[in-house]
């Protein structure tokens, strides 16, 4: 089959020129503009990425317009119905999901790789309790490549398997301590006889006064959780790791500024405004006034945890935490919770608004992760550095397979320079 070419024509007389087209397995074709600037001395402007694929990647694929979201080939909807997080972390860091002795030997992997060094744990005094926890994690993760330099050669296939490893197992403790500490609580060490989930939750809430047991609701609602925020393609946080990855950093460098990235409201701390938000409106006879002000253009309000970059649809990560939500209330008793019902009454009002449905503003997982958290008694601090937990295995698939790429090059974006030209210096005594 021909090549598909892609003709770029100009009206100030550069010379037409002829760009492949590439095809994937699935979504758009993509224009390979690699070869622009070298024939034309132009290079592409592209604010924000809106339409460049800055990468090969076979982990995440993403059809927003039709609300899909499938890892590996996988949809999420059936990941999340009947995988544990750790079988979902095996699928997208090796592409296929594990038999039952793959999994039992992974699982085994991780949980004996969950302690951390123990002189780790005096990084923690150096921070003010009241300090936030994403401000503490990032410091932490990054500080691992200290204490675990005997894999970081980024050119060696198994040390980059210990990484991964180690990064998987020890997030739930570094994040639980984290927590911990920021309550002034001892640390609890994590527990082997425990899953992976299960030893997150205990960490996080259990004391040496009193036996913890897991509640199984509870415990599949923050599995569900996981995996439904494990990955999701090249957003901030990712591209961040990858463009961190591209220099040569070492992995646990990448992974901390990863967390950096997502710790912006725009992307990992968006279920905390939303929170935030339905605290604001407070009563469900406000949404009518509050709605009045989101379409007011000048009216500065904005409707947090609707709509997406890519999802012009449904997020469907949002219609299962929904369901997430109403098991969770439901089991400690808070079904009539005051915010879930006013959650639903703003749902259901932008879902019939016309405001809204014309610019496809639908709720995304942002809007009902929030409420789940705070109905597990996780306070709003901590929402983003359990997203960061979960995101750290697609984070490290990401990092493994841009190593691996050939066409990865370091990154090095260009720009439209758009400041002063030349000019000569004048001495200061000399200036007017």
């Amino acid at each position: 089959m021909a090549e598909k070419l892609a003709t770029l024509t100009f009206t100030d007389g550069t010379p037409p020129i002829d760009l492949p087209v590439m095809t994937g397995t699935v979504g758009p074709d993509v224009i390979d503009v690699r070869a622009l600037y070298g024939k034309t001395g132009k290079f592409t402007y592209d604010p924000g990425f809106m339409s460049t694929a800055s990468c090969r990647s076979s982990i995440t694929y993403i059809d927003g317009d039709k609300g899909i979201l499938q890892y590996r080939g996988y949809p999420i909807e059936q990941l999340a119905e009947h995988c544990s997080f750790l079988e979902v972390a095996y699928l997208i860091l090796n592409g296929e999901l594990p038999d039952k002795q793959q999994l039992d030997e992974f699982v085994n992997i991780v949980t004996r790789h969950t302690m951390v060094h123990e002189q780790l744990i005096r990084f923690y005094s150096g921070f003010r309790r009241d300090a936030h926890p994403m401000a503490v994690l990032c410091g932490v993760v990054g500080a691992l490549s200290a204490f675990y330099h005997d894999s970081i050669n980024i050119h060696d296939a198994r040390n980059r398997e210990i990484s991964a490893f180690r990064l998987i197992a020890k997030l739930p403790t570094i994040t639980a301590m984290t927590y911990k500490y920021t309550t002034g609580q001892p640390f609890m060490y994590p527990r082997n006889a425990l899953s992976y989930v299960d030893n997150f939750l205990y960490m996080m809430f259990g004391t040496p006064c009193e036996e913890y047991r897991p509640n199984p609701v509870l415990s599949r609602a923050m599995e569900r959780i996981l995996i439904l925020h494990a990955d999701h393609e090249q957003n901030a946080s990712t591209s961040t790791v990858r463009l961190a990855g591209s220099s040569g950093a070492n992995p646990f460098a990448c992974i901390a500024a990863g967390i950096a990235s997502l710790w912006g409201p725009a992307h990992g701390g968006a279920n905390e405004a939303v929170l935030k938000l339905l605290g604001e409106i407070d009563d469900a006879k406000n949404i009518p006034a509050f709605i009045k002000r989101v379409k007011d253009k000048d009216g500065h309000a904005m409707l947090m945890g609707f709509g997406h970059r890519v999802y012009k649809n449904y997020d469907p990560r949002a219609k299962l935490i929904q369901k997430t939500c109403h098991e969770v209330l439901e089991e400690l008793g808070l079904k009539d919770d005051k915010l879930f019902k006013l959650a639903l009454a703003l749902e259901k009002i932008a879902l019939e608004d016309e405001y809204f449905i014309k610019r496809k503003l639908y709720p995304n997982v942002d809007f009902y992760s929030g409420i789940v958290y705070k109905a597990l008694g996780i306070p709003v601090s901590m929402f983003t550095a359990i997203f960061a937990l979960a995101r750290t295995v697609g984070w490290i698939a990401q990092w493994k397979e841009m190593i691996t790429d050939p066409d990865q090059k370091i990154g090095r974006p260009r720009q439209l320079f758009a400041g002063a030209t030349r000019r000569e210096f004048v001495p200061a005594a000399k200036r007017k």
